[in-house]
């Protein structure tokens, strides 16, 4: 890896934060007013030179699609990290449960698919089980179909965080928000709803808290 900037080691520490803190990398937007940027095209200029010494993974088309990659791992981030799914003899025994739609909720299946050991210094909370994304409703929050979520069990949230809720039969995952009336799911992709809970809906309920993400490769 090549050796970084003042600027690029800031925007760097800036990426590793936002995971940290709310389990996914900031937008260009974000980047952009957080470092008194006039535009978010001097962010992607930086990100696109993060991206060439090897530092991060840039996916096309997502606001936050923004990965750290192995070698930026290396240096022992603490929090929560984007990685790639593996197999280490020595580490978490994690049960891959269920089909969890990130997008219109589907019917979960509760059974265990199979089960993953995981290094736990990838987050900064010891999951409980992972669910697999099905759908693209959280496409901007750089989770997409097919990756692994790492889901600690809760069953209260602060407004911001990404959970894994229950409606009923079904399970989807989105954006926490409180209102003064009840909740409301918030997708992070503008061509899906937000789902508004009442305060006595009893179908309701959270499932987990989301704690980190794993591009699944198996």
């Amino acid at each position: 890896m090549l050796k970084l900037t003042a600027r690029q080691e800031q925007i760097l520490n800036l990426i590793k934060d936002a995971i940290q803190n709310t389990g996914f990398p900031p937008t260009r937007a974000e980047i952009a007013a957080e470092l008194g940027f006039k535009s978010t095209n001097a962010a992607e200029e930086h990100l696109q030179a993060l991206a060439r010494k090897g530092v991060i993974e840039i996916a096309a088309g997502t606001s936050r699609g923004i990965r750290l990659r192995e070698s930026t791992l290396s240096r022992h981030i603490p929090g929560i990290q984007f990685t790639q799914a593996h197999i280490n003899d020595t580490q978490l025994n994690l049960p891959l449960i269920g089909r969890v739609a990130a997008g219109s909720p589907i019917l979960a299946s509760e059974h265990i698919e199979a089960t993953y050991q995981i290094d736990p210094s990838f987050f900064s909370a010891k999951p409980d089980y992972l669910l697999k994304v099905r759908g693209m409703s959280m496409r901007d929050a750089g989770i997409i179909e097919g990756d692994l979520l790492a889901v600690k069990k809760i069953d209260v949230a602060h407004s911001g965080q990404i959970v894994v809720a229950r409606l009923g039969n079904d399970v989807t995952v989105k954006r926490y928000k409180k209102t003064m009336h009840g909740v409301e799911l918030h997708p992070e992709n503008s061509d899906f709803p937000i789902i508004k809970v009442s305060e006595n809906d009893i179908d309701f309920s959270l499932e987990g808290l989301a704690v980190g993400l794993m591009r699944n490769h198996f």
